[in-house]
């Protein structure tokens, strides 16, 4: 893998394995028990999401509503955390608060989707408290909220690329002009997107010359898992947090 200019949030030695929502394949994404499980595998980098409650309340949850995998209804951004920690995942786990998991769990490192933009400075308040800038990366689908993040936090939080991000880099692989800011630490990205391959050689080489990692998502199949240690990518998340363990162990790269 190439040596790359380091955010002390990437300090692992080797690809890094993401239990994507803790290991959504085994039903209760995104919840404590969740993560303990992942934690207990060996997982030290864990993917999740955060929403704000209508008092500002930080929770880690992927939906916008509790409808999917809870047993309660109603957009988060709408109820208040009383109304909220009510609800179950699968029926049985509640659903967390990002600082309860910064305390509970000090040895991970968190990769932080900021699912909407109430949530982006209760996050940041939380990580100047806590003072837990090296173990937190902030992404999103938009550019601008990653942006805004970096511009608010400085150098000190970890950020990846949005889409537009993305794009830029794939074009400049192509050998195309495109604008690309400089913060960011790592391209965390699919497989392919509409159609459109996004992982290749010509795209490790062009974000590894920038200092970026590449992180890919969601990575479910042994195969495909292997093509891409092959190829070079710098960590890959999944839902199926044993399969992503055999492999790496079958690699010699689960460390």
């Amino acid at each position: 893998m190439t040596t790359l200019v380091r955010h002390p949030y990437l300090d692992h030695p080797g690809p890094i394995p993401f239990a994507h929502r803790g290991g959504a394949a085994d039903g209760q994404e995104n919840t404590v028990a969740q993560f303990r499980r992942a934690v207990g595998l060996g997982y030290r980098y864990i993917e999740t999401d955060v929403h704000a409650t209508a008092d500002g309340r930080l929770v880690a949850f992927h939906d916008a509503t509790l409808d999917r995998v809870t047993d309660g209804a109603g957009r988060i951004a709408d109820l208040p955390w009383e109304d909220v920690r009510q609800a179950r995942v699968a029926g049985r786990e509640p659903v967390p608060l990002f600082d309860e998991l910064l305390e509970t769990f000090p040895e991970v490192r968190w990769n932080v989707d900021v699912k909407a933009e109430p949530a982006l400075s209760p996050l940041l308040d939380l990580l100047e408290r806590a003072n837990a800038w090296g173990r937190v990366c902030v992404g999103s689908f938009s550019e601008a909220r990653v942006v805004r993040a970096q511009r608010l936090a400085g150098p000190r939080l970890a950020t990846s690329y949005g889409t537009r991000g993305v794009l830029g880099l794939r074009l400049r692989s192509w050998g195309l002009p495109a604008a690309l800011r400089r913060s960011a630490v790592a391209a965390q990205v699919p497989v392919s997107q509409s159609g459109v391959p996004v992982v290749d050689p010509l795209f490790l080489r062009a974000a590894h010359a920038r200092g970026l990692q590449v992180h890919v998502w969601t990575i479910n199949e042994p195969a495909q898992m292997h093509r891409l240690l092959d190829l070079g990518v710098d960590g890959i998340m999944t839902d199926h947090i044993d399969t992503l363990r055999e492999v790496m162990e079958e690699r010699g790269v689960w460390v």
